[in-house]
């Protein structure tokens, strides 16, 4: 299967080269494809903050390669650069409090560097460790989509409807996607006769970018408003529930795309199976519950405007961009380390001590 996958890979967000970040904007897709040149870390936790790149996965790989960045400016300044690179590292843990693979990517290359050698090249060993996350990101994303199919197809094998929400899918990680590569791998499978995919406000992820990316994949997709999702798996046979995850508790809580709360609320009641797909840097075990954590508030402006026209007026707008589901509602969180049925604490505190599976 794993050969089929990446025959099907076509769509990617990031790229390193020539000594510069590249993102895809992903604020003006599917109209445009521009990459944009990133060459500071400044520029890429701006890019972050404005969503330019977005997906818990993607934004970990993104800032790695701003600490290169970073490294190699301060460097060149001289003087002690490695205490100067303080100022980047808390810049770009600021630009989105959510997601925690930001941080886990952030830690990982602050530990590299404290590791660094005596007289070892300091600039190619921060780039390898970029790379390296990066790549590692990939073959995760191949390993989930490979066991997710296997937990649709053991519990029901035959083609059916799916439900997601937001964009998993390689807009949002290195490599497959989350989710969304689940529901790839499904469909290659021949186990998926439609994917319903929630619009998403207030950014429309939804219909800009996980539509985009299904329909140029092939994939039957329909589009639908949030608001219908309950209706949807009242009549439309939807088996599965299938979504991607910003942070995971060390109990099974999952923060993600807000939004994704009430749909796990909506699966129970309609008897609908509820599936979270992220890699185990999303699980964040120094967080006891989903109480915990800090959700990221933006600008109602982003609900008082439509397509750059006032849709509302004189009225205070509540914009939080995540919502957390607790793990009672939750029938399978899926990972690169294995699959946890039914979370809490004790399995995920299992599941971290796993090697990954690839």
């Amino acid at each position: 299967m794993r050969d089929r996958l990446l025959a099907a890979e076509k769509v990617k967000a990031i790229d390193w080269r020539d000594d510069a970040l590249y993102l895809l904007d992903q604020r003006i897709l599917p109209s445009e494809e521009n990459w944009i040149a990133y060459t500071s870390a400044a520029g890429i936790a701006e890019a972050i903050r404005e969503m330019v790149v977005r997906g818990a996965p993607a934004i970990g790989i993104s800032a790695a390669y701003a600490v290169v960045l970073a490294a190699r400016a301060r460097f060149a300044a001289g003087g002690d650069w490695q205490a100067a690179m303080e100022e980047d590292f808390a810049l770009l843990a600021d630009s989105r409090p959510t997601a925690v693979n930001l941080f886990w990517a952030l830690n990982r290359m602050r530990e590299r560097l404290e590791r660094l050698r005596e007289h070892a090249d300091p600039l190619a060993a921060l780039e390898a460790e970029a790379l390296a996350i990066h790549e590692s990101d990939r073959e995760a994303n191949l390993t989930m989509a490979q066991l997710g199919v296997d937990l649709i197809r053991r519990h029901q094998g035959n083609a059916q409807a799916i439900l997601t929400h937001g964009n998993t899918g390689a807009l949002a990680t290195g490599g497959f996607g989350t989710a969304l590569g689940v529901i790839r791998g499904a469909f290659i499978e021949g186990m998926v006769e439609r994917v319903y995919v929630n619009e998403t406000r207030p950014w429309l992820q939804g219909s800009r970018l996980t539509a985009w990316e299904l329909a140029s994949e092939g994939i039957p997709v329909t589009l639908n408003a949030d608001s219908a999702a309950a209706h949807i798996m009242k009549t439309k046979g939807v088996t599965w529930v299938v979504v991607g995850a910003d942070r995971i508790t060390a109990n099974g809580d999952v923060a993600s795309k807000i939004g994704t709360y009430q749909l796990a609320v909506n699966a129970m009641h309609h008897g609908v199976r509820f599936m979270v797909v992220a890699p185990s840097s999303s699980i964040d075990m120094a967080l006891a519950g989903g109480e915990d954590i800090l959700l990221e508030e933006r600008d109602g402006k982003e609900l008082l405007e439509f397509g750059g026209k006032q849709v509302g007026a004189g009225v205070e707008a509540y914009n939080p961009v995540f919502d957390v589901t607790p793990a009672d509602l939750i029938d399978a969180i899926v990972t690169e380390k294995g699959i946890v049925e039914r979370p809490d604490t004790a399995k995920l505190a299992q599941l971290m001590c796993r090697k990954r599976l690839h």
